[in-house]
């Protein structure tokens, strides 16, 4: 292929994944693009990770950030991660209240890429999500309107596509979803809630929601709102923000058309013509025009950026001590998984470069990188070395941005780079004064490289 498509096929593992060593790359693109595509979109085919390591190295409390950010960084399914991800952000639940949201992500790997209506009513059963929510206070009689109300607002519509009277119908469909009580977790750590429905806490009377009439039960409000256009266009919304550019806020969305209308007109055409898959949406979307051209579109959130950093340096593909703190380095960034600030999610885009998070994003990405002795380092600076001849400034700067995505930069930090290169001459690694004094000015230009703010962006 030409070494143009490894570009390209770097932006699809950015987007599909985590990001991919130069060495992965380079075996991908023996491959076609498609077919690549093919395989992300079906990572039932590739082995699993081995939790069974982690937990002897972590115990049974090996959880949550750490060993979320273990699987992003060694998964051979990435999209399995980042839809899990995409879903964590979407139906936000969070740890302070809701215990087990670990589970609900183990979910959002099984049923991430499948039905939309599949996906919520898997949701509604959740028990985080059961008790994130208050659902098992919701009645016959005395209904509770939180998860129907987030139902159609967050989790499906939209604002402005739905009526107060929907929200109090729908409320009434989902009386009696709820959960058991859980044994105590100590001394075993094996407390856990399961879904139960309790029929005679479900109102069965008659409801009209949408403008259609029955006696609802959950299943039926989920089959009515999956088959919204509303819902079409929410989702293939959140979808284009998440994997393609940067959207406005949510809260925007009523007022705001999309950027790329074509796109979303696109998405939810294969949303309709599949009975709302996730699977053949992102097929579309990972194999358009419209993804292929939106390189660098979107800031990466914390955990993007933490795992894409881990990646690119070549540690802890072993569940090493320190794995636990990368779900620390996310959170001083803004971005704590598995606790989200509010029912809506995080927003995204430059909300995540404020000046403090962008602070903590440079001095990570600089403290991952200076070390030379990292395996991911240690093989750009070899490759760096491969050269019959002495590489010029402009070549090692190249060379550098070129092994560390491929990315590209403006003009503007194109030329500061060039002129802190210009401050040693020429690169070179045919003795061993040489290629000591090489090796500490490639890893500082990495050290440079990762703190532009072309580096903040996927």
């Amino acid at each position: 292929m030409p070494e143009t498509d490894l570009a390209l096929m770097a932006h699809l593992m950015r987007r599909a994944g985590f990001g991919s060593t130069r060495e992965e790359l380079e075996a991908l693109t023996a491959h076609s693009y498609e077919s690549v595509v093919e395989d992300l979109l079906h990572p039932e085919n590739s082995p699993d990770i081995d939790e069974d390591i982690a937990q002897r190295y972590f115990g049974i409390r090996f959880g949550s950030k750490s060993q979320w950010i273990y699987r992003m960084v060694n998964s051979q399914r990435p999209l399995e991660e980042k839809i899990a991800l995409f879903w964590h952000h979407v139906f936000a639940t969070a740890n302070t209240k809701a215990s087990q949201v670990t589970d609900q992500i183990d979910m959002f790997r099984r049923n991430g890429l499948s039905h939309l209506k599949t996906i919520l009513t898997d949701l509604s059963r959740d028990p985080a999500m059961v008790f994130w929510l208050d659902n098992n206070e919701n009645v016959k009689g005395e209904p509770n309107e939180n998860y129907g109300r987030e139902l159609l607002e967050l989790f499906s519509m939209g604002v402005g596509n739905y009526s107060e009277d929907d929200i109090k119908h729908a409320a009434r469909a989902f009386t009696g979803w709820t959960i058991t009580q859980p044994i105590p977790e100590y001394p075993t750590n094996q407390g856990r809630s399961v879904f139960v429905y309790q029929e005679d806490q479900h109102d069965d009377s008659s409801k009209t929601f949408l403008g259609q009439t029955g006696n609802f039960n959950g299943e039926e409000i989920i089959d009515i709102v999956v088959r919204q256009e509303a819902t079409a266009m929410f989702i293939s919304r959140h979808l284009y923000n998440f994997f393609v550019a940067d959207e406005p806020q949510v809260p925007a969305w009523q007022l705001e058309s999309p950027l790329d209308a074509d796109a979303i007109d696109a998405l939810m055409k294969a949303y309709f013509e599949s009975d709302g898959e996730i699977r053949p949406m992102l097929r579309l979307l990972f194999n358009s025009d419209f993804f292929k051209e939106a390189r660098f579109k979107r800031v990466k959130s914390p955990a993007e950026l933490v795992a894409g950093v881990v990646k690119l340096v070549g540690t802890h593909r072993f569940p090493d001590p320190g794995i636990g703190d990368y779900g620390a380095a996310t959170m001083a960034m803004g971005q704590e998984l598995m606790n989200p600030p509010t029912v809506e999610g995080w927003h995204t885009g430059r909300e995540w470069i404020d000046g403090g998070a962008m602070t903590e994003r440079i001095n990570f990405a600089v403290g991952e990188v200076g070390d030379a002795t990292r395996p991911g380092v240690a093989a750009i600076i070899s490759r760096l070395a491969e050269s019959d001849a002495a590489l010029s400034p402009e070549d090692f700067v190249d060379r550098c941005l070129d092994l560390v995505g491929p990315m590209t930069v403006g003009d503007a930090t194109k030329t500061a780079l060039v002129e802190h290169a210009n401050t040693g001459g020429v690169l070179g690694f045919g003795t061993d004064s040489e290629r000591e004094a090489s090796t500490d000015r490639a890893v500082r230009m990495l050290q440079l490289i990762v703190s532009t703010g072309e580096f903040q962006f996927a």
